[in-house]
């Protein structure tokens, strides 16, 4: 029982995940369709980004503790990501460069989110598989 609650908590962390990706997605789409000025979508987006970083290292650390390897390795990358960006202080977005990066930062998202998409399917995966074998 305590395997199905583990990959019950991963895919509520991974669906608070995909939330904040998709806010910082309509910030950007916001932003591109002028709805809002500069200054307040890179405001909205940065207020989230450490908290994304955040809750996506404890998922990896979760997955270890776990027992979840495979999970843990799929996760990695994007956790390297992350690391990477924030070491190289390229991980907030620039008031003043933001239409100018507006179509990268975009698709960069779109990646985490088809990437957090395929995590939550495999979880999902994993979830009902493990609460199949549960119940025989």
């Amino acid at each position: 029982m305590a395997e199905l609650y583990s990959w019950l908590v991963s895919f509520f962390v991974l669906i608070a995940l995909l939330i904040v990706i998709v806010y910082q997605l309509m910030c950007l789409a916001d932003l591109e369709f002028d709805y809002i000025n500069p200054y307040d979508s890179s405001s909205r987006i940065n207020r989230v980004i450490l908290p994304e970083f955040i809750t996506q290292g404890v998922l990896c650390l979760f997955y270890l503790v776990t027992g979840h390897w495979f999970m843990s390795l799929l996760s990695v990358p994007y956790l390297y990501y992350n690391v990477r960006q924030y070491l190289q202080r390229k991980h907030l977005v620039d008031v003043t460069e933001i239409f100018n990066l507006l179509h990268w930062e975009k698709k960069q998202r779109l990646f985490k989110l088809f990437y957090l998409i395929f995590l939550l399917f495999l979880t999902i995966f994993w979830m009902i598989l493990t609460a199949l074998d549960e119940h025989d």
